[in-house]
């Protein structure tokens, strides 16, 4: 079954790819989408197809940053009730701990998780690539921008994040990450992620209608009821997390879920999958993402897989039937 996401993730396609020299409705017929999803935001549509044209538009138009100039003129309103409903939370924290709830309602490809010291906050976002890999470049730019300017709107139009980490690696020309960002961007680090003060999750937001949650929560939960999210769509967000850690079982998965390991099971078996399976299908997405696209240490890439590098040696021979340093040389 396709991994969907809503049609709104297109926002502003049509603009940026008109002034890229391209024909949208084209590029969008290329990659299998009707222009008409333009005007549906509330259509769930393929996210391997939103990755397709993503990228060819990239590649078609010479324009590295595609995705994040898709990104720059976002609202929260284009997240639908969910980014209405953040619009009147009380705090930061507040406004993410429900976009964490219902994000499988609008990207069942993205999964978000908050990570806490005593002075800052990592907010990570992983992406599942999809079955047919496809470079991930525009979609993760087009997430994290998104996210910042969610954020900006909550906080205050000149807030910046302490840091922005990107898995790849640089384009040639950073002015649009530093006019969306700042100047805190890292390229070719262990994942995507927005870094920024602990304080901010707390700030109060001036402008929270306690009476508009009370009103849109039930409608946002009733969507939630009716949208059909699998067990095997769960477990696969929380191997993401769990991977680079080193401890993916399933009974960590089972701890983050709050269900017992049989159940797991029983509800994988029901969809033709094991936790095992779904562990090695993601690991080789990851190592094809990670060899190809990246310049980083393979001893890197194999921590990033919950591997060591001896172990990651013989299962990557295992699976492509050569090695890594082979399949890098001959990207």
């Amino acid at each position: 079954m396709a991994t969907l996401v809503r049609a709104a993730c297109l926002t502003n396609y049509r603009e940026v790819a008109s002034a890229s020299g391209l024909n949208p409705e084209r590029m969008l017929l290329d990659a299998g989408l009707s222009p008409g999803v333009l005007d549906e935001p509330d259509l769930m549509i393929p996210v391997e197809r939103v990755g397709r044209l993503l990228q060819a538009s990239a590649e078609a138009s010479g324009n590295e940053c595609f995705g994040l100039g898709m990104a720059r003129s976002r609202f929260l309103s284009n997240l639908g009730a969910v980014g209405l409903l953040m619009r009147d939370q009380a705090t930061l924290r507040d406004s993410l701990e429900l976009l964490m709830r219902y994000q499988a309602m609008l990207n069942g490809a993205l999964t978000l998780a908050i990570e806490e010291d005593e002075h800052t906050v990592v907010i990570r976002e992983v992406l599942i690539a999809g079955s047919t890999h496809q470079p991930t470049r525009q979609r993760v730019e087009l997430a994290l921008g998104v996210m910042v300017r969610a954020i900006r709107q909550l906080l205050a139009s000149d807030w910046r994040p302490r840091r922005v980490c990107f898995e790849h690696g640089p384009p040639k020309d950073l002015a649009q990450h530093i006019q969306l960002f700042g100047h805190g961007i890292e390229f070719n680090r262990e994942f995507n992620c927005i870094v920024c003060d602990r304080s901010d999750l707390d700030t109060r937001n001036p402008w929270a209608d306690p009476a508009m949650v009370r009103y849109a929560q039930p409608l946002v939960d009733a969507s939630l009821e009716q949208h059909d999210v699998s067990m095997l769509d769960d477990v696969r967000r929380t191997v993401l997390l769990l991977l680079p850690s080193g401890r993916c079982s399933i009974e960590k998965a089972a701890e983050h879920l709050g269900l017992a390991p049989r159940t797991i099971q029983r509800r994988l078996a029901e969809e033709s999958q094991s936790f095992s399976g779904l562990v090695n299908d993601l690991r080789k997405e990851l190592a094809v993402r990670y060899v190809h696209e990246s310049d980083r240490p393979l001893t890197e890439v194999a921590e990033l897989l919950g591997f060591t590098p001896s172990s990651f040696s013989r299962w990557y021979q295992s699976q492509f039937n050569c090695s890594a340093k082979e399949s890098r040389a001959q990207r």
